[in-house]
C-alpha cells in the first residue's frame, strides 16, 4: 500500500513530531540490529583497510631505506603528473609522505564502502518493505537515517584509529600518522553522509547507489583533475580543482609533512551541510516515495523483455556500462604511468641490479603493469560478486516467485542473471586491457605491439575471477542467506594478495586465493594450464549453482 494513502503511516508520523527525543527513539536498536546484520563484513574491511597503508611503508623502508634512494624514487616516479593524477600529491622524500601517496586510493574505497553501507540500511531497507514494518512500532522519524549514518561513522573512527595505530607500530611519526587515520575516516564519514543524502532522493536502492557513486565518481574526477599537473602542490592553475573534492582534502593536510590541521575541518562542515538537507527530506517525503519522482514506463513492455534474458539485461545494463566506463577510465591512467615505472631504480643500487638480471628498467614496467591488472582483477572480482548478487536481490525483494509462477524454469531465470556474472568481467577486463595497452603504446611509440598483448594480460584474470563469481552464485543457489560471504572471500583474497608477502605466509595459504594461479604472461613464459584449471573451477560451482538453486525454497529470507 502506498504510504499516500495510509492513514497509520501519517498517525504515526505526527506521533513522533512532538520533540527531538521522540524523533530518535528506536535509534539504539536500529543500531544493534544493524550491527548484528553486518557483524561480519564490518570487521573484515575495517580490518584489512587499516593494515594496508603499514605494507606499503614496510615495503618503501624495505626498497628504499636511505633519504637518497627515496629522493630519485620520488624524482623518477612519485612525481610523474600520471602517477600524482591516480594516487596524489607527495609531499617529500620520507617513507611517511611515500605511504600516504601509494594509499592514494584508499579514500576512494574508503567512501564507496561508507555509502553504500548507509544505503543499504536506509533505502534498501525501505525498498524491501522492513522500513514500513518497523515503522509500525514506536519508531521516531529520524531514527532510521540516524542509526545508519551513526554505525558507519562509528567504523570509519575505528578505522582511521586502527589505521595510526598500525602506522605507528611500522615505526612512522605519530603526528602524521594519526592525521592520516583521521583523514581516512573523515572521507569515510563524508560519503557516508552523501548516501543518506542520496537515499532520499529516489524511489529505488539502486538508483540512490547510483547517485551516491555518481557523487563520488564526481569527486575523483575533480581530484585528478587538479593533481594531474604534478606533486606537492604544484598542480598549477587547476590545483583548485582538488580543493573541491572532498577525495583531494585529507591529501592536501599533507600528512608527515608539516600538517595542516584545520584541513580536517572541512569534512567536518561539509557533512554537516549535507545531513542538515538530508533530515528535513527524509520526514518530508512519502514512505517508499524519494525527492525525484519515479518515471513511468510504457504501457507495453518491448519485445525484448519477453524473456528472462531480456529482462537481466535489463537490470544489469546500467551496471555494466558504468563499470565498463570506470575500468577503460582506470586502464588509460594506469597504462600512462607506467613508463615512468622504470625510472624508479635511479639511485637505487640494490633495485638495479635485480632489475637487470630480470631484463632491465623494462622489466620493472613490466612488473608495474602485471601488477595493476592484478588489483584490477580484484575490483573485476567485486563486480562479478555484486551481479551474481542481484539474483539474490530480486528473490529477497519478492519479484522472482511471480515470474517463476509462469513458464519461466528456475534454470532459465537464473542462468540468466549468471550471463552477466560472466560476460561482465570479461568486458570490463578487456576494456582495462585495451586502454592501458593503448596509452602504454603511445607513451612507448608501440600501439601495435602493446595493444594486443596487455589485452590478452587483462583477459588472463579472468578465470580467477569468474571463480569468486562462481562461489557467490553457488552461495545465492545453496545457502542464500550467507551469500554476502562472498565479499568476505574476496576481502581474503586480497589480504593475501596485498600482505602475504609482507607476513611471509606459507605458500599454501597464499594459493587459497585463485588470483595465486594467475600465470604473469607479461614478459615471461606462462602455461596456460592453470586458467584451464581455474575456468573449469568456475564452470563447476556455477552448475552447482544451478543445481541447489532448483531444490531449495523460494524465497529463503
Amino acid at each position: 500500500m502506498s504510504a499516500r494513502t495510509e492513514p497509520g503511516h501519517r498517525a504515526s508520523q505526527s506521533r513522533t513530531r512532538g520533540s527531538s527525543a521522540t524523533a530518535f527513539t528506536g535509534t539504539g536498536h536500529l543500531m544493534r540490529l544493524i550491527l548484528r546484520r553486518d557483524r561480519v563484513l564490518l570487521p573484515i574491511w575495517i580490518l584489512l583497510l587499516a593494515v594496508l597503508p603499514a605494507s606499503y611503508a614496510n615495503t618503501y623502508a624495505g626498497l628504499y631505506p636511505t633519504a637518497d634512494e627515496r629522493a630519485a624514487y620520488l624524482a623518477g616516479t612519485a612525481s610523474n603528473p600520471s602517477i600524482v593524477a591516480l594516487l596524489g600529491p607527495v609531499y617529500g622524500d620520507s617513507v611517511g609522505a611515500l605511504t600516504v601517496q601509494r594509499a592514494g586510493l584508499l579514500a576512494l574505497i574508503v567512501g564507496l564502502i561508507g555509502l553504500l553501507t548507509v544505503v543499504r540500511h536506509t533505502r534498501a531497507e525501505e525498498e524491501a518493505g522492513r522500513r514500513e514494518l518497523l515503522g509500525a512500532t514506536v519508531l521516531g522519524r529520524y531514527a532510521g537515517l540516524t542509526a545508519a549514518l551513526l554505525v558507519t561513522y562509528a567504523a570509519n573512527v575505528l578505522l582511521g584509529l586502527l589505521t595510526a595505530g598500525v602506522l605507528v607500530a611500522a615505526g612512522l611519526p605519530g603526528a602524521g600518522s594519526v592525521f592520516f587515520g583521521a583523514g581516512v575516516a573523515l572521507t569515510g564519514v563524508v560519503f557516508a553522509t552523501v548516501g543518506g543524502l542520496a537515499a532520499q532522493l529516489t524511489e529505488s536502492a539502486g538508483g540512490a547507489r547510483g547517485i551516491g557513486v555518481g557523487a563520488l565518481a564526481l569527486a575523483f574526477v575533480l581530484r585528478l583533475g587538479g593533481d594531474a599537473g604534478g606533486s606537492g602542490g604544484t598542480g598549477g592553475s587547476a590545483e583548485w580543482l582538488s580543493w573541491v573534492s572532498p577525495l583531494g582534502w585529507a591529501a592536501r593536510g599533507r600528512a608527515y609533512a608539516d600538517e595542516r590541521w584545520w584541513v580536517l575541518l572541512l569534512p567536518v562542515l561539509f557533512s554537516a551541510v549535507v545531513a542538515l538537507v538530508a533530515y528535513p527530506v527524509s520526514v518530508r517525503r512519502d514512505l517508499g516515495a524519494g525527492v525525484f519522482p519515479s518515471r513511468l514506463g510504457p504501457a507495453t513492455a518491448g519485445a525484448g523483455l519477453a524473456g528472462p534474458f531480456g529482462l537481466a539485461w535489463r537490470l544489469h545494463r546500467g551496471q555494466l556500462l558504468g563499470w565498463t566506463v570506470g575500468f577503460g577510465l582506470l586502464g588509460l591512467v594506469l597504462g600512462g604511468a607506467a613508463d615512468a615505472a622504470g625510472d624508479a631504480v635511479q639511485g637505487n643500487q640494490q633495485l638495479a641490479e635485480i632489475m637487470s638480471r630480470l631484463g632491465g628498467s623494462s622489466a620493472l614496467a613490466e612488473a608495474y603493469l602485471g601488477g595493476t591488472l592484478s588489483l584490477t582483477a580484484l575490483a573485476a572480482a567485486g563486480y562479478g560478486i555484486q551481479a551474481a548478487l542481484r539474483a539474490r536481490a530480486e528473490e529477497t525483494a519478492g519479484r522472482v516467485e511471480p515470474l517463476l509462477a509462469t513458464a519461466v524454469s528456475r534454470a532459465r531465470w537464473l542462468a540468466a542473471h549468471l550471463v552477466f556474472t560472466l560476460l561482465g568481467p570479461a568486458v570490463v577486463l578487456a576494456v582495462a586491457g585495451l586502454a592501458t595497452g593503448l596509452a602504454y603504446g603511445l607513451s612507448v611509440s608501440d600501439v601495435g605491439g602493446e595493444l594486443p598483448r596487455l589485452l590478452g594480460a587483462g583477459l588472463a584474470q579472468v578465470p580467477a575471477v569468474w571463480v569468486l563469481a562462481g562461489l557467490a552464485a553457488l552461495l545465492v543457489g545453496w545457502l542464500p542467506r550467507f551469500s554476502g560471504g562472498a565479499w568476505a572471500v574476496l576481502a581474503g583474497c586480497l589480504l593475501l594478495g596485498q600482505l602475504g608477502a609482507v607476513l611471509e605466509l606459507d605458500q599454501s595459504a597464499l594459493d587459497l586465493s585463485p588470483f595465486t594461479h594467475t600465470p604473469q604472461v607479461l614478459g615471461q613464459d606462462w602455461s596456460a594450464t592453470p586458467l584451464a584449471a581455474l575456468t573449469a573451477a568456475a564452470a563447476a560451482l556455477l552448475t552447482l549453482a544451478l543445481l541447489t538453486f532448483q531444490k531449495r525454497d523460494i524465497p529463503t529470507l
